[in-house]
Parts: structure tokens; sequence; C-alpha cells
């Protein structure tokens, strides 16, 4: 929008350099240029101010598929005006001589000439084409053919209008239709996670069948060592008890066989000791036999008195000590008999 200053009746015009402007007095032009700066008078200007920089239309319409699918298209078309003479000549870009601002709504029909020209060559394409091809290689087609249709509708270089750029975002069906077609998809994304999820379980049963074999192949090897380490301690313990037994039979043999040699010492010994005292025997038997023998042949030749007399000695000799005797009546009278019987007695046998 072009800048308009008042003074004293004068209006002062100032554009910008995306701006073309037009000014016309009495039919005559007088101005006719981007970013122009001049002063005119209101009551006898005729301003027109034509963009010419690059614009953006964004659109969206409804278009339907051969398989009668309704489908959103969203899609930009980049223009600009080449020949701002000949678009203000045939669209309404003039503007107030007071506020600079549009009369009419130029921009809005030309917006509506290119979206009306973009739908009509987007539909043909997509009537012909099924909605799973208009999802897959939708965008492509709709995009050529709109800028095709655009670069040769005649009535754009007549309005002094250019197409720069066609870009198609998408082509989006309803959406339980979107949502059905995802169905699918989802299903066989699921299918395949499924898989891999059971594959994962397949590997991780498999390696635990693994790990579990390779722990009974340690336990069996564990196993077998400890029954070689059974055996080997048992093949020890024999060892060692006939070792012991062996030890113990060269022990009760040594033993024994000294036992023998004792047993013989001790016999001959034994022997000499008894030959020993047998002759020590005879020897004080016949010492006594030669004694007794002297004895008798002293006694022999000696009288009945001396034998009394050494009787009694003998007799006393071998009597126990004798503090006091008491001497009762009947024994004394007794021992007197006798006395006097063994007087008469003897003095008998003296006499005879």
């Amino acid at each position: 929008m072009a800048d308009i200053t008042r003074r004293l009746g004068w209006r002062h015009l100032r554009g910008a350099p995306t701006a073309h402007i037009r000014h016309h007095r009495s039919g005559k032009l007088l101005h006719d240029g981007p970013g122009l700066s001049f002063w005119f008078r209101a009551l006898t200007a005729a301003l027109s101010e034509v963009p010419v920089d690059d614009r953006e239309l964004a659109m969206t319409f409804h278009a339907r598929t051969s398989d009668f699918q309704d489908v959103a298209v969203q899609a930009t078309v980049t223009y600009r005006i080449s020949d701002p003479a000949l678009a203000s000549a045939r669209l309404d870009f003039s503007v107030d001589p007071d506020t600079g601002v549009w009369r009419g709504s130029p921009l809005e029909q030309l917006g509506t000439l290119l979206t009306e020209t973009a739908q009509q060559h987007a539909l043909a394409v997509l009537a012909r084409t099924p909605l799973a091809s208009a999802l897959v290689d939708g965008v492509t087609a709709v995009r050529e053919r709109i800028a095709e249709g655009l670069g040769a509708e005649p009535r754009l270089p007549a309005t002094g209008i250019e197409v720069v750029a066609v870009r198609v975002m998408a082509i989006r069906p309803e959406p339980e239709v979107e949502r059905a077609l995802r169905t699918p998809a989802r299903e066989q994304i699921q299918q395949e996670a499924d898989k891999a999820t059971y594959e994962r379980r397949a590997v991780a049963v498999e390696r635990e069948r693994a790990i579990a074999e390779n722990e009974l192949d340690s336990q069996i090897e564990l196993a077998r060592r400890e029954e070689q380490l059974v055996d080997q301690r048992g093949t020890n313990a024999r060892r060692e008890a006939e070792e012991h037994a062996a030890a113990d039979g060269v022990r009760a043999e040594a033993e024994a066989t000294r036992t023998v040699r004792l047993a013989d010492a001790e016999a001959a010994r034994s022997v000499r000791l008894a030959r020993a005292e047998a002759e020590g025997a005879r020897e004080v038997g016949d010492a006594r036999a030669h004694a007794q023998a002297a004895w008798l042949r002293v006694h022999s030749d000696v009288d009945v008195a001396t034998l009394h007399a050494l009787t009694g000695t003998r007799l006393a000799e071998n009597l126990p000590n004798i503090d006091s005797v008491t001497i009762s009546p009947d024994v004394l009278t007794g021992l007197l008999s006798r006395l006097g019987a063994g007087a008469g007695a003897g003095a008998g046998e003296v006499g005879a």
C-alpha cells in the first residue's frame, strides 16, 4: 500500500520498490514505474498500484477419485504480475488518492482465477486415478498437471500474470478412509513386530536351552570328575590300607621273630637255670646227705643221756619265749604223776 501525505491541498505519494505505480491525469500517463515518489492533486489524479513481487497463493480443495473417494488437495502456487500495465487494464488496481487503499479486491480476483484454474486441472487428473494410486503417485501427477494447465491457460498471460512455481503438499482422504487404509499397514507392521518378538523369544529360548545344556554338561563333567575323585580316593585308601597291612605284617613278623627269639633265649636261659638249679640242688642234696650221714655217725657214737640233753636243748631253742607260767593244781598233779612214773621206770631200767 502506497504512503500518501497531505500538504495544503496537494498529496504526496511514496511507493515501495515492489509496487508499480501508474499515475494518470486527464487520460494521460504522467508517472509509471516501481518505487516512485511524486506530488499530485487528488481531484485530477487517477492512481493504480500493482504489486510486482512474488506472491504465494495457498489453496485447499476437494476432489473425487475414480473409485468415488473424496480427497483433499493442499497446494501452493507462486506467481507474480509481469506486465503491470496489462494487469491494471484487466483488473481494478486503482487506489484511493486520500488513503492509498485499493478501491476493489484485485488480489482476491486473481487468487480466485488461479485457484479455479488449478482446481479444474487437478480434478481432471484425480477423476481418472483410483484412491490407492492417488495417495502413492498423485502428488507428482497433480503438480505436473497443474503446472502444465496454468502455463497453457490463455487468461493468465492476457492478464499479465506469470506462474513461477507450483507445489502440492498432500493429498489426504477422509479420516475414516485414512484409518481404514492404515489398518492393513498397521496389521502388517504388527505382524512383523509379533514375528520379531517370536523370533526374539525363540532366540532367547534357544540361548536358554544352550545355557541349560552347558550347565548340564558342566554338571555331568563335574559328576564324572567327582567319580574319578572318589575312585582315586578309594584307590589311595586301598593302597594305604595295603601298605598299612604290609607294614603291620612286617611288624608282626618282626615281633613274632623277636618273640620267638626271646622265647628261645628264655627257654635256653630257663634250661640253663634249671640245669644250674638242678646241679645246685643235687650238690646241696649231696652236701646235706653227707652232713646228715656225718650227723648220724656222730650221734650214733653218743650215749642216750647226751642225746636227751641235746634234744632238750634243741627243744628249748625252738620254744617261744615264756614270761610267766601258770600251773593249775590239776596240771601239776598230772605232771608229777608222769614224772614219778618216769623216774620209777628209769630206776628199774638202771637196776636191770
